[in-house]
Parts: C-alpha cells; structure tokens; sequence
C-alpha cells in the first residue's frame, strides 16, 4: 500500500513538472524583454497595475529585465584609484 502511494506522488509531481515547463517555453526571456524596450515598458505597466492577474513568473522576468537595462553588465566603465580623495 505503502509503494502504491508512493508511485502516485511521484507520478503527480511529475506531471505537475511538465505543464510548468510548457507554460515557461512561450514566454519571453530576460534577454529578449530587454532588447526590446517597447515591450518591456508596456509589460512593466501592465504588472504595476494589475500584478494579481499576470503570471508571476513573467512579472519577474520583467524586473530583471529593467533592472538588466539600468545595470548593463555590471562594469564600471573607470578604475576607482587605491587612495581616497583628501576633502
């Protein structure tokens, strides 16, 4: 009895692994979303005004996809020097 519950749960989350993963496949990326700006402000208006009826997990690429194009790769473009300036 014990095995057959066992082989059940793992058959259900299983199952629930997969529909998860269809769904992700037709949603933009990250990438994507920052290249294209149009885009990526409409959604970022849409997940301001109305976050409880969009997909969380396409809200969230959305933040980091701003916060990518605030960002950029992280770089800073200058050296900071090894002694602090003297005010």
């Amino acid at each position: 009895m014990k095995r057959i519950t066992l082989l059940l749960l793992v058959a259900t989350q299983v199952a629930c692994g997969q529909s998860e993963t269809s769904r992700q496949a037709n949603m933009p990326t990250v990438e994507e979303l920052a290249a294209d700006s149009a885009r990526l402000k409409e959604l970022h208006r849409e997940c301001q005004m109305d976050r409880d009826t969009l997909d969380e997990v396409l809200c969230k690429r959305v933040a980091d996809a701003t916060r990518k194009r605030f960002y950029g790769d992280g770089k800073v473009p200058y050296t900071l020097s090894e002694t602090p300036p003297a005010f």
